[in-house]
Formats: structure tokens, sequence, C-alpha cells
């Protein structure tokens, strides 16, 4: 079984992954992201909710989270599932999955980096550009199949309803 080395301290010489590593990559990207209630890193790059989240015992794992911003009834969870499913056999990143959440359906993307060594900043870049970009792909995938729930998200955005703020 492979030991675990002393998180505290990378051995590579890399830097440590923290939430202000990753504000700092994103401003000086020229990003614009806030914080949310729960300290989380989040923004919009076009229309889709993105988040930054530290994940595992010792915050080694980036993971670039985004949400589909349209919405879709559960009769349509069916083919949204064999789309994603076709794209996590056919792509690398990101992994995509679709879950019900009541009276709609969520499509999330998924791109995890696993730091545990550290990490440099050109790395940082790369791996949150990847994790959008990607996601945006699948994303713009899915507007070409669903153009009336485009049309229905960005009339509400426009007329400032629900979806504006989705």
């Amino acid at each position: 079984m492979f030991s675990r080395p002393d998180a505290a301290a990378p051995a590579t010489g890399l830097e440590r992954l923290t939430h202000q590593r990753i504000v700092e990559v994103l401003e000086a990207q020229g990003f614009t992201y806030l914080l949310d209630d729960d300290g989380d890193i989040c923004g919009r790059w076009g229309e889709h909710v993105f988040y930054f989240f530290l994940l595992g015992r010792d915050s080694e794992y980036l993971q670039v989270r985004g949400r589909w911003a349209r919405e879709v009834g559960p009769s349509e969870i069916d083919a949204l599932t064999a789309e994603a499913n076709t794209w996590n056999l056919d792509k690398l990143w990101p992994k995509v999955y679709v879950r019900a959440e009541g009276s709609e359906v969520g499509v999330y993307s998924e791109h995890t980096v696993d730091y545990e060594h550290g990490v440099s900043d050109g790395q940082l870049q790369l791996h949150l550009a990847c994790g959008i970009s990607t996601a945006l792909q699948f994303f713009a995938h899915l507007d070409e199949l669903y153009p009336d729930a485009v049309a229905a998200s960005r009339g509400a955005a426009a007329a400032g309803g629900p979806a504006a703020g989705a």
C-alpha cells in the first residue's frame, strides 16, 4: 500500500493549493467572481454558474463544477443522461452528469485535479481554464439540442425573472 506524505509541506517545491491562490489566478485573468454565503468561490461564464471547490481531507483536490443554466422538465432526464453518457465516453473532460431536482433536471460538469503534492500557478491557471472551457463546450452542445430552453432562459433573464439569478 502507498503511504501518504505529510500534506503540510509539498516535497516537490510546488505551492499548496488554497482559496487565495484560486482567487489570484482568477483576478490575474481578469475574471469576475464572488464568494457565496459559505465562502465558496463562484462566478458566471456565459450564462452558466461555476464553483471552485477545495475538497479532500487536506483540501488537496481542486474541483471546477459548472451547472447548465437552462430549465428542462423531468421528461428530458433520459435524453440528457444519454447525451452525458456519450460525452463521458468520447471526451476526457469534464465529467458530466444529470440529476432530477424537483420539477426540473440539473446538468452539471466537474473537472477534478489532485494537488496533494502542490501546484504551480501555470498548472492552476490551465486546470481552471480546462474545467470552464470544456464545460462550456458541453453546455453549448446541449443548447443546440434544447433551443426552446435557451430562449426561455434568456427571456426570463431579460425580464429579470428567476432564471436571471440562476
